[in-house]
């Protein structure tokens, strides 16, 4: 294995007394790749802000380094002050710093409305204490105007203090190589981390990638279908391909590669095994 990769992952904070017990096994099975750090997301509204903190004070008494998402919607200065005080007094000095999903139903949006507020606020309370982690979008923000307002955005969250970025996961690599000219052009000057996600089934990744303006590549779609209920054929197809996308992001020069794991080992391991062999 070369251990000259740089890797991170990203977890969901587990919601059972089982799911709790295979996030451990998964962090064992992934651990042996000398991760940079594992994430922890952060539900709609805080919604799940106590099980990201347990989870990421389980991580790091595990003698890793572990990152908390932070999304604003929803919440007050005082909340996101009271947390931030709470993860620098357990010594956590990576964020990962989000405007969030609005939660369904909500009416009211707290006092932040979008990321870029909320790194100001990070750095006016804390100074230059945190490592702190933005989003980036290759393939564009949902929501975002235009293409140019997308990147005028991320310029704009790096400017008030975020040290890097990690982009949505992407499969149309020429995008991200696309996006990295851009930022380069407009004089942003962080690491902008590919994020990368694994197949697991097309009605998941499809479901996914509805909500977050990720695209998936016609021919990727029509193989993907073609598989059926077949499964196993379908990911061992998917463990190719996502593996050749990471070897291209590699051979480039990218910084780091970032998995969305949804909690899950066995595919991961099995793209990075690829990935190393090269």
């Amino acid at each position: 294995m070369n251990n000259n990769i740089p890797l991170s992952f990203e977890f969901f904070p587990p919601k059972t007394a089982e799911g709790i017990d295979k996030l451990r096994e998964t962090r064992q099975q992934l651990a042996k790749y000398a991760p940079e750090f594992f994430s922890v997301t952060f539900g709609a509204g805080g919604s799940t802000r106590d099980r990201t903190m347990d989870t990421v004070l389980e991580i790091q008494a595990e003698g890793f380094s572990a990152a908390p998402h932070i999304s604003c919607i929803s919440s007050s200065k005082s909340e996101i002050r009271e947390l931030l005080h709470a993860y620098q007094s357990h010594g956590i000095q990576r964020l990962v710093t989000l405007r969030g999903d609005v939660p369904s139903g909500e009416v009211s949006s707290g006092d932040f409305r979008y990321a870029l507020e909320l790194v100001e606020f990070i750095r006016a309370e804390t100074g230059n204490y945190f490592h702190i982690e933005v989003a980036a979008y290759p393939e564009f923000h949902p929501e975002a105007r235009s293409p140019a307002a997308d990147l005028l955005n991320l310029k704009r969250k790096v400017e008030a203090g975020a040290n890097s970025a990690i982009t949505q996961y992407f499969y149309n690599a020429d995008a991200y190589f696309r996006f990295i000219d851009q930022c380069a052009t407009a004089n942003i000057n962080v690491p902008v981390v590919p994020g990368i996600m694994p197949i697991y089934n097309i009605t998941q990744l499809a479901r996914f990638s509805s909500v977050c303006g990720a695209e998936i590549p016609r021919w990727l779609k029509m193989r993907l279908e073609e598989y059926g209920d077949d499964i196993q054929s379908l990911r061992a197809f998917g463990i190719d391909v996502v593996s050749e996308l990471c070897a291209h992001l590699l051979e480039s020069g990218v910084p780091s590669l970032h998995f969305y794991t949804l909690n899950q080992a066995g595919i991961i391991s099995n793209i990075i095994e690829n990935i190393s062999a090269e």
